[in-house]
This record gives C-alpha cells, structure tokens and sequence, in this order.
C-alpha cells in the first residue's frame, strides 16, 4: 500500500490504500448496512453501473450535499445505474439520516468495522476514523471507468465530471 495525504484544515493526513485508475478492476468489498447485515458492493449489485460516492461523515455540510445530490441525480439516471453512498457512519445513522433529510434513491453502506472499503478503493484517513471524499465510476462489468479522490476533506467533488462518466457508459 502507498500512502498518500488529504488535507483536513491546515493538517495533511495520511490516507492509506493504493490510488485506482480507470481501467483497474473494481477491488470487491463487504459493507455493513446493519450490524448484522452487509452486502457485497459489486456482487449485489452486479450488471449495473455503479456511481459511487464517497462521504466521510453524512452529518457534515458537505457530506449531506453531496449525499443529497446524488440522491437528486439518481432519480435522472434510469435502473441501469446504482448510486451507492459509502461513509464510516454507523448503518442506523445512515438510516436516521436518509429518513430525516427524504433520501430514498441512494443505497448507503457503511465501513465502520475495518475500513476495508477504505484500504481497498484508497480512501482510508485511520487518524480521522474516515473516508478521504472521491468519487468512483465502475462499469457493468467491475471496470472502473471514472476516479476522483477529492484533495480536501472540505472540497466537493466535480459532480459534472463523475456524472458525464455515467452516462457515457449508458
């Protein structure tokens, strides 16, 4: 593993995991969406276009627009995409917060057990407990088409760019 940084106020912290490319195959990991329940983000939702995105806490401004946004764009996709949120938030505060702020059409999953999401996609920030923000576009096939790790924990990602690359693949 490679160790890379995202900044998070005036600090840099490490982020753990190899950065992917277009063209890599998508790594497959198991996520919580229970505590006794998880689901395989590329076995469950096989044939599909996956848009991932990436938050590290749903109860943070930017997180929440993100998350919200992607709720938004989902509706505008079709069935052949699966928009799918990732964040270390515990699987009954990702439920807690979906229902408060009417986000229906985002299948969240959570890394809270061991960051393995994080340490296999590069988004693993272990100093925060949290993912570093990014953006993943994986094809029907498992292909990764589109990346973007967000260099701030602050910062939005470049929604037009990630969305641009779903619906080339459609």
């Amino acid at each position: 593993m490679s160790e890379r940084t995202v900044a998070f106020r005036d600090l840099q912290l490490r982020v753990l995991g190899d950065a992917l490319r277009p063209g890599d195959k998508a790594p497959e990991v198991e996520l919580a969406t229970g505590f006794l329940a998880k689901s395989k983000l590329l076995a469950d939702t096989a044939g599909k276009i996956r848009l991932v995105s990436v938050v590290p806490s749903i109860d943070t401004s930017v997180c929440d627009a993100q998350t919200r946004r992607m709720n938004q764009e989902a509706a505008t996709l079709g069935e052949k995409v699966v928009v799918v949120t990732v964040s270390v938030d515990l699987p009954m505060a990702q439920k807690r917060w979906c229902g408060a702020a009417g986000v229906e059409r985002v299948l969240m999953l959570s890394d809270y057990l061991n960051l393995d999401f994080g340490k296999a996609y590069g988004t693993a920030v272990p100093d925060l407990g949290a993912e570093q923000r990014a953006i993943f576009v994986i094809d029907a096939d498992d292909v990764i088409r589109y990346v973007e790790y967000v260099p701030g924990i602050g910062q939005h990602p470049n929604y037009d760019a990630a969305l641009a690359a779903v619906r080339a693949l459609l």
